[in-house]
């Protein structure tokens, strides 16, 4: 529970009526509660400790909801979640019906955008500080932004956009999180960073520019002389260069100098100043030990006993997708000298620790930079070489023009490994893979497999593997049915699906790991059911052949209904002029929530009892007559 301080403050405007010197007690009141509840529920950790003291400072010198703060990401928001009026709901995190993970408009009007896919910030903070000044508003927009989402390209498009608004009141917060916190980052940094952001400093620059512009040359000087001089103690020319004054980095865990800082930016922002940068170090993990010294370890866990840390499971997991497409990739690298594997940064995420440990010189992290990942694969696969791309079904719609314009249109033997493909849980929306199925299928020259266990998902990303032109696997989230995987690497055949079980009237066409309660529906009803394994090419023989033994047709699918493998199915049956009953189930035409993957699946009616219910309703005379 809350204790003294923290459970005084239900919004902001309890937290700036506490004096300075209560910060840091609302602060490590706050982490406290931070690691507590993420014990209890599971989600991000590392990044919401390390954003506490930055949280703080920016609720209390700014006058949220009024002045619109933007998180990056998203992930590194339960702390602000907790000074918002949600922290009696953190025990709902993630849950269905309960707090999102990730800042939402519906949620709270403290969540001025909502997201989950990084470097966004910048571009909606700029989008409200100029929309405010078209109708008048002052307010001031902050952008909190991570050092990993900094690698994207559309912060600097954002960057590059906002430099040019001189007297935009717009504040972009650089939380930097990878490298240590070196000396320069110190007692020397903090006095500087206060300096540079202070009026004085400002005022004496721009003094000095107004007498020397009288004279050129002397101007120029100057202002070489000022990026040199700020460049030998901070980063500041990049960001300069795009028309931000660059002031930092500083301790983002240290109040004193966050908190005064933030009040002089504030004032330089309110003085016309233009675009500010303020470079903040902070620490993943911070004040938890076993965070500190293992952040990716504790990212995302699950539930957890703080004073015992993460422990081994008493019996061990099932194998996941993604440990079938690690292993897998290792192998076929072993076999094959011309594999290179691309992730952007999703190292871990998609399964390429080991990968990168045993082929070091193969494995290429870009960063957060998907569109960049595409087209980087593009140009290996010009060279001769095999490219596997490594990214999650949801991270992929962000390279979709690179994916057609440098992949398809070129015929390119790129591999798309496609992990969380369908309904992922506690993550929602965002990060669901329920549109990889229709945004592929439409493109010239992609295939696209959907394995129904481990072992198919090894025989499918090697049949890819195998192919001259671009190929994508889809994978769900987690463990399978626990099929046993045959050694080698054996392909399975091409465009081609499997009858698995001999019924009467009804055949069901089943697209992925549904095949297996459709069979056990199948036991119930007594139905046909065909592992179709391709989405593109669909096996058009095999379905003509179903479609001609049986009464009427079911196909379902873990992926968008709308244009997916149920509505490849029915175009295919319209060529032909094919005319069955046919009964499509897969997720409908609306975004699905975050909460627990089986019941969120029941609820779209997707499991064994959901698809018998929908085959009974709109069958009934065939079963009956069977």
């Amino acid at each position: 529970m809350p204790s003294a301080v923290l459970n005084t403050i239900n919004d902001p405007t309890d937290l700036r009526r506490l004096p300075r010197n209560e910060l840091k007690a609302v602060a490590d009141e706050l982490r406290d509660y931070v690691l507590s509840s993420v014990a209890k529920t599971g989600g991000h950790l590392s990044s919401n400790l390390g954003t506490v003291e930055l949280t703080v400072a920016l609720h209390y010198v700014f006058n949220t909801p009024h002045d619109r703060l933007v998180w990056d990401v998203g992930h590194q928001t339960y702390p602000h979640k907790i000074l918002t009026g949600r922290r009696e709901r953190m025990a709902s995190l993630r849950q269905l019906n309960g707090l999102s993970g990730f800042p939402q408009r519906a949620e709270s009007t403290y969540d001025t955008f909502g997201t989950a896919h990084s470097s966004t910030s910048i571009s909606a903070a700029l989008g409200m500080a100029v929309g405010a000044r078209q109708k008048g508003e002052q307010r001031h927009s902050v952008a909190i932004i991570g050092d990993g989402a900094m690698t994207a390209g559309m912060a600097f498009e954002a960057m590059n956009n906002a430099g040019v608004q001189h007297d935009l009141p717009l504040l972009v917060v650089l939380n930097d999180n990878d490298m240590s916190i070196s000396p320069p980052v110190g007692a020397l940094n903090r006095y500087l960073a206060r300096l540079l952001s202070g009026q004085f400093y400002s005022a004496a620059r721009d003094v000095g520019k107004s007498v020397l512009k009288a004279a050129p040359p002397l101007f120029e000087f100057a202002k070489r002389i000022e990026e040199q001089a700020k460049g030998m103690v901070v980063p500041a020319t990049l960001f300069e260069k795009f028309g931000f004054n660059y002031i930092g980095p500083i301790d983002g865990h240290d109040l004193d100098s966050l908190v005064p800082t933030l009040e002089n930016i504030k004032h330089l922002m309110e003085s016309g100043a233009g675009p500010q940068f303020l470079h903040v170090v902070t620490k993943k993990g911070q004040g938890y030990k076993l965070a500190e010294a293992d952040p990716v370890l504790y990212h995302g866990p699950g539930k957890f006993d703080p004073a015992v840390g993460l422990t081994a499971p008493a019996t061990p997991p099932k194998t996941t997708f993604t440990q079938v497409f690690g292993q897998w990739l290792c192998d076929m690298a072993e076999r094959d000298k011309r594999l290179v594997g691309i992730t952007p940064a999703m190292r871990e995420g998609s399964g390429l620790v080991e990968f990168e440990k045993r082929f070091p010189e193969r494995y290429h992290d870009v960063g957060i930079a998907e569109q960049h990942a595409v087209t980087f694969a593009a140009g290996l696969a010009c060279e001769g070489l095999k490219p596997v791309l490594a990214i999650y079904s949801t991270f992929l719609q962000r390279g979709y023009d690179q994916l057609i314009h440098d992949v398809a249109i070129q015929n390119l033997p790129v591999v798309f490994a496609l992990d969380r493909a369908g309904i992922v849980g506690a993550d929602g929306a965002t990060h669901a893979g329920a549109y990889d199925i229709p945004y592929l299928r439409c493109i010239p020259n992609i295939s696209l497999a959907c394995p129904a266990d481990e072992n198919e998902c090894r025989g499918l990303l090697t049949s890819a593997f195998e192919q001259d032109h671009p190929v994508a696997v889809r994978y769900p989230r987690g463990a399978g049915v626990g099929a046993v995987q045959q050694p080698g690497l054996q392909a399975l055949p091409f465009g081609k699906g499997q009858l698995r079980r001999q019924g009467s009237k009804i055949a069901v066409l089943a697209f992925g790991t549904l095949l297996h309660p459709a069979l056990q529906v199948a036991e119930k009803l007594n139905l046909t059911v065909v592992n179709m394994r391709w989405v593109k090419p669909l096996d058009v023989a095999l379905l003509l052949e179903i479609a001609g033994g049986h009464e009427a047709l079911v196909t379902v699918e873990e992926g968008a209904l709308m244009g997916g493998a149920g509505s490849a199915v029915a175009e295919a049956l319209h060529a032909a002029g094919v005319l069955k009953p046919l009964l499509q189930l897969g997720l409908p035409d609306k975004f699905i929530e975050h909460g627990d993957p089986a019941k969120l699946l029941a609820m779209q009616g997707l499991d064994a009892a959901g698809i018998e219910a929908s085959i009974v309703r709109r069958f009934s005379a065939h079963l009956g007559a069977a």
